[in-house]
């Protein structure tokens, strides 16, 4: 069908094979876009707000459809020519199709309407997104997939075709072939051609032999890297290889081998084997040494970590007690002792909190922190979390995606915590506990927008708010 009679014909009633025209209204974060045919949603990935498109329909839900376009027919203005080669095909990125600007304008109105819709934060003034002055090669982690062609990962001494290496398709868990990335940190960029090549030399390729995943990770500070070989067992082949492998990385401190997995489909393992030289490289932000492995909790764009300390500090300008909850590898609770802060730290993971110990006796902070292994809902009934949240003047949380849970809100609210200041990267878990704060006695102040993950769909937020005490939910036993 030409597209002149596609304008032409009334819309038929959707089935898959259809292709019709449709106007699109709206984004979601996987990068699909929004539009309405023949009385139901369509979601097509390829064209953007305000655009029109000539789209074949390729299946129908119970309550939507989903659509592959085939011509673009009227673009928006904040259109853009995505600068990767595997855009549309690799699924790390969703939006290289929209101009930054118009990314920051999208994630501003995504944050906004969550609010709205969400956390019943009618009119809240959301702040302009604070973004990055180049938005490219800002990753400084990386985890490539290890695709073996036979189904069977191949032994020491068999003569096999040497695994594809690359990142998941959209929507799928095929493997697209990576040989650059212009996402991650250039060392990083140059780490996977340097695998690549390594992936078919003798010396080097049983190093992949047992592996699922390999995980980089690079500091701008230092030009430090670090790579980890994720298998389900402990790999003697890696073992043997990561020698030679070591040699070709540039700048590269060390190999381990994580393994142990927790599940199929889990990229680091629970136990960790150092191959040759050292599991951590060393990042360092507003004064702040940092020592992180590949297997660390520790943000993945350093730019835009210095950007939200830029925001956070006019607020440090006395000594303070803070909690920081979900405080991974001490990130922020460093840089609060670091402006004269007490700092008490709550992680799951014991690990990290060791790392965060650690990276405090590196910085000579140990009588300014304080760091608790344990899951935050639990910790902070214990007695030492108790009172740290009755003495804190701020409580900080920086939660993994889902967001935090209401025993964990209930207990700040309980404790009286003066302000809170909670950095999101789901507008929607930001949304919902925020309205959970609001309803015991907090009062949202202001909500800034920060683009850790520019291309992409995904948006940090900082909400900061403050202690009024007048709400009905308050203190109402749910804390404890």
């Amino acid at each position: 069908m030409t597209t002149k009679e596609a304008r032409s014909r009334p819309a038929p009633s959707l089935r898959a094979g259809t292709e019709i025209e449709i106007g699109f209204t709206d984004l979601l974060a996987n990068g699909q876009a929004v539009g309405r045919a023949g009385g139901m949603v369509v979601f097509c990935f390829g064209p953007l707000p305000q655009e029109r498109a000539l789209v074949r329909i390729a299946a129908i839900k119970q309550k939507y459809a989903v659509g592959d376009m085939l011509e673009l027919l009227v673009a928006s203005p904040e259109r853009a020519t995505p600068f990767c080669k595997v855009f549309g095909i690799c699924g790390g990125c969703q939006v290289q199709h929209l101009s930054y600007t118009g990314q920051l304008a999208w994630k501003r109105t995504v944050v906004r309407n969550a609010l709205e819709r969400i956390g019943g934060f009618a009119g809240i003034d959301v702040l302009e997104p604070i973004g990055m002055a180049e938005p490219r090669n800002y990753r400084n982690k990386m985890s490539l997939v290890v695709e073996h062609a036979t189904g069977s990962r191949p032994q020491a001494g068999d003569e096999k075709i040497a695994p594809t290496l690359g990142f998941y398709q959209q929507r799928s868990h095929d493997v697209v072939a990576i040989d650059e990335c212009p996402i991650v940190a250039p060392q990083l960029n140059e780490y996977i051609a340097v695998l690549n090549r390594a992936r078919k030399e003798e010396a080097t390729a049983p190093a992949f032999f047992d592996a699922r995943h390999l995980v980089a990770r690079s500091a701008r500070a230092t030009g430090q890297g670090v790579l980890t070989i994720t298998s389900a067992e402990a790999s003697k082949s890696a073992d043997r290889a990561a020698p030679a492998l070591f040699k070709l990385l540039p700048n590269a401190v060390g190999i381990t081998n994580s393994f142990d997995l927790t599940s199929e489909n889990a990229i680091m393992g629970r136990r960790q084997n150092v191959l040759v030289g050292e599991a951590a490289i060393e990042e360092e932000m507003e004064g702040v040494r940092y020592r992180v492995s590949g297997e660390s909790f520790f943000q993945v764009n350093v730019e835009i970590v210095q950007r939200i300390f830029d925001f956070i500090r006019p607020e440090l300008t006395c000594p303070q007690a803070i909690v920081d909850l979900y405080c991974g590898a001490g990130t922020f609770s460093l840089f609060f002792a670091k402006h004269g802060s007490t700092v008490f730290g709550i992680e799951e993971s014991a690990q990290a909190i060791a790392e965060a110990q650690a990276n405090a006796d590196l910085n000579g902070m140990q009588s300014s922190v304080h760091f608790r292994a344990g899951r935050v809902e639990e910790a902070v009934r214990m007695p030492d979390a108790r009172a740290a949240l009755r003495d804190a003047e701020i409580v900080f949380l920086d939660p993994p995606r889902k967001g935090s849970d209401e025993r964990t809100l209930g207990a700040i609210a309980a404790a009286g915590a003066p302000r809170i200041w909670y950095l999101s990267c789901d507008p929607a878990t930001l949304a919902r506990d925020l309205k959970f704060l609001a309803a015991n006695g907090y009062q949202l102040e202001l909500v800034q927008p920060f683009d850790m993950f520019p291309q992409t769909g995904h948006i940090e937020a900082l909400a900061m708010l403050r202690c009024t005490g007048e709400a009905a939910g308050y203190g109402d036993g749910r804390a404890a």
